[in-house]
C-alpha cells in the first residue's frame, strides 16, 4: 500500500563477521536468527562486554583465588610445630640418616630388595626411635568397602606421647607422604600445591587431619576443572581411613598390642568355651581318660 507507513530499515550482517571471545571465534550468523532490527540504543544501556565474558572472567579470578588460598592454608599448616613434634621430627631425621649411611643391610625379607624395602625400613626406624626412648609403634589400618569407599589397608608409624597434661598425643610418621596425594593427570595448580609437601611427614594427628582436608578439597577442584571423575580412593573419606580408621598397633617382630577404636571382638575357642554354662540343659557323661 502506497500510503502505508514505511518500514524500519533493517540491516543484515554477513556471516563473515566474527566476534572474538576468549579461546574461541563465534560467527554472528550462528548467534542471530533472521534479521536484526536497527533500533536506537541509549548510551547508558551500552555495555562493554557480554555476559559470557563476565562469567569467564569471574571464573578465572575465582579459580586463582581458590588456589592462592589453598597454598596459604597448606604452608601455614606445615609451618606450625609443637615442641614434641620438633623433637620427634629431629629424631626421625637422625635415624634415617644413620640408616642410609650404615653399611649394614636392614632388609631382612626372604627375598631382600636392593636398597631395602619400605616395610623393613619402617621396622628399622621404629626400633631406632624406641632406642631413642620414644614409645613408637607400627600401625596398620584396615577398612571395609562401602557404597562410596572401596576396601583398603595402610601401614605407618606412630609415636605416643603421654607426658602431656592433655592426655595421650598421637604423632604420625608417614614415610611416603607426598606420594599419597600425587595424581598422574593433575593440573599445574595442584602439582604446585603438592610440591610443598615433605616426603616424610612427622606431625600430630590434628595437623594431619587439617592437611588431608586441604589436599582432598584441592584434588576435587582439580578434577572438576579438568572435567574428570575423581576416583573414590582420592576422596576425603578414603584418605581419612588410612590414618584415622580402625587400626592395630604392634612393634617390629611382635603381635599386635591392641586395636584402636575399641578392643577386638573375642573369639570363641573349645579351649575356653564353657559348654555347660552356655547350655545348662546339656547332659554330659563322664569319660575316663586312660
Amino acid at each position: 500500500m502506497a500510503g502505508a507507513m514505511a518500514r524500519i530499515p533493517v540491516i543484515r550482517r554477513s556471516s563473515d563477521d566474527i566476534l572474538e571471545f576468549p579461546g574461541s571465534a563465534v560467527s554472528l550468523a550462528d548467534m542471530v536468527l533472521g534479521f536484526i532490527e536497527q533500533v536506537e540504543v541509549s548510551p547508558e544501556n551500552i555495555t562493554s562486554g557480554s555476559d559470557e565474558d563476565e562469567e569467564n572472567s569471574f571464573s578465572v579470578e575465582e579459580n586463582k583465588a581458590f588456589w592462592e588460598e589453598q597454598d596459604q592454608l597448606l604452608q601455614a599448616t606445615l609451618c606450625k610445630s609443637s615442641g614434641i613434634e620438633t623433637k620427634i621430627r629431629q629424631a626421625t631425621k637422625e635415624a634415617l640418616r644413620d640408616i642410609n649411611s650404615s653399611a649394614a643391610e636392614y632388609c631382612v625379607c626372604s627375598k631382600p630388595v636392593f636398597g631395602g624395602c619400605r616395610s623393613c625400613l619402617r621396622n628399622e626406624l621404629c626400633n631406632r626411635l624406641i632406642d631413642f626412648g620414644y614409645n613408637c609403634v607400627i600401625c596398620k589400618s584396615k577398612w571395609r568397602s562401602s557404597t562410596s569407599t572401596p576396601a583398603g589397608e595402610h601401614t605407618y608409624l606412630e609415636v605416643l606421647d603421654t607426658s602431656s597434661k592433655r592426655g595421650e598425643i598421637r604423632v604420625v610418621i608417614e614415610l611416603n607422604f607426598r606420594a599419597e596425594f600425587e595424581m598422574a593427570r593433575a593440573s599445574e595448580n595442584y602439582n604446585r600445591l603438592i610440591s610443598w609437601l615433605p616426603e616424610v611427614f612427622v606431625g600430630k594427628a590434628e595437623r594431619l587431619r587439617a592437611l588431608i582436608k586441604i589436599l582432598c578439597c584441592a584434588a576435587k577442584k582439580c578434577m572438576k576443572e579438568k572435567k574428570m571423575h575423581l576416583g573414590p580412593w582420592r576422596k576425603h573419606k578414603y584418605m581419612q581411613a588410612k590414618w584415622f580408621g580402625t587400626f592395630e598397633r604392634s612393634t617390629p617382630g611382635s603381635l599386635p598390642v591392641r586395636f584402636a577404636n575399641g578392643p577386638p571382638k573375642p573369639k570363641a575357642s573349645m579351649l575356653t568355651f564353657d559348654l555347660l554354662e552356655a547350655m545348662p540343659g546339656l547332659h554330659c557323661t563322664a569319660v575316663e581318660v586312660v
